[in-house]
């Protein structure tokens, strides 16, 4: 089976960070969002995957794919954003007969992606969606069931059918670029991938809901980021290899043997990157912390740092931040007790 991923929005809900660079290449966990994406839909053997990029965003997610697993990946261009359908519809050609399925990559599922494909492979329905409870289903496209058949679908419904949200998941047969192909835009302007679902439904196909086990996130807005790395630490196991010395390490802590940690307490779980300095400085639970970046006389916990960034001398604690690539947090003179800070790329910070 194929996949597709759509990567060519501007990702507005989460900026400033998107100002400089796309939403999928933002890190959690100590990889951009987009090789989370593909490391689970390697583990559920699909092993070919186009990539639908913007003329914007195509530089930024080639250079991401530098850490991504052994998959063979296509990028392909959407040179106007017109809704996920139309993205799918980028991708006809090179998926020709097969099946796919569409992932969303700026959702994580907790026990990934094999139930739903392994599912359709075996049944072959015209769709397989992945379904999630939600408190607020007015903000996502919501399925109406009979048993696990789907039997209506409607995008951010002012009255909902249900609390089944479709999450970032949905597997196909080539049946439904038919649909696509003679579909109109919505009211919004845009080609709905909900309204080629309904569509699936009434030609007579079979739809089927399956529930998603386990935690689902969807990592479009700041505090969602903070969240996907939270849960995604929640799973990393110990592997302590660099240079730590007259410092203190509790729980599940990562680091690599060019980083190097100096007079400092570290609270996992915490992950550092290639060559991260830690000196005289505490890091709380559920922080990563990007190659290249230093954390100098200062306190960080349940943060994300990216790359090469710089926080010191600080005399009070970072908590809940979005630190982008070589940000720079320092110290001044006075200071309030806590800060909670969403930096984009080479911001430059002072605390007086």
């Amino acid at each position: 089976m194929k996949a597709i991923i759509p990567a060519a929005g501007l990702g507005t809900r989460l900026r400033p960070l998107t100002y400089t660079r796309p939403k999928p290449v933002l890190p959690v966990a100590g990889a951009p969002i987009i090789v989370h994406a593909l490391r689970t839909l390697c583990a559920a053997g699909v092993s070919e995957v186009a990539i639908i990029v913007s003329d914007a965003t195509r530089e930024e997610i080639a250079h991401a794919l530098k850490q991504a697993p052994a998959v063979e990946v296509t990028l392909i261009n959407q040179h106007e954003q017109l809704g996920l359908g139309h993205a799918v519809m980028m991708a006809r050609e090179w998926v020709g007969q097969d099946d796919f399925c569409v992932y969303l990559g700026d959702n994580l599922f907790e026990h990934g992606v094999s139930p739903f494909i392994e599912r359709f492979r075996r049944e072959r329905p015209a769709a397989v969606i992945a379904l999630v409870e939600v408190p607020d289903p007015t903000a996502f496209g919501v399925a109406e069931l009979d048993g696990e058949r789907i039997t209506r679908l409607v995008e951010k419904p002012k009255v909902p059918p249900s609390n089944l949200a479709v999450a970032g998941l949905y597997c196909f047969t080539p049946e439904v670029f038919g649909v696509l192909e003679g579909m109109p835009p919505s009211a919004r302007g845009e080609y709905e991938i909900t309204d080629a679902i309904q569509g699936l439904i009434e030609r007579g196909g079979r739809v089927l809901g399956q529930r998603v086990c386990g935690w689902w996130k969807d990592t479009g807005r700041p505090a969602d980021l903070l969240d996907a790395n939270r849960l995604l630490l929640e799973q990393i196991v110990e592997d302590v290899q660099g240079e730590v010395e007259g410092s203190r390490l509790t729980g599940r802590v990562v680091i690599p043997a060019s980083a190097r940690v100096t007079r400092s307490k570290i609270v996992g779980p915490v992950l550092l990157g290639e060559g991260v300095v830690i000196e005289d400085a505490y890091i709380g639970p559920f922080t990563s912390i990007g190659p290249g970046s230093v954390v100098r006389q200062a306190e960080v916990e349940h943060s994300v740092v990216d790359a090469e960034a710089r926080i010191e001398n600080l005399n009070t604690r970072l908590q809940d931040c979005l630190i982008g690539v070589r940000a720079q947090v320092r110290g001044g003179r006075k200071v309030p007790r806590t800060h909670k800070l969403t930096l984009s790329d080479a911001s430059v910070v002072e605390l007086a």
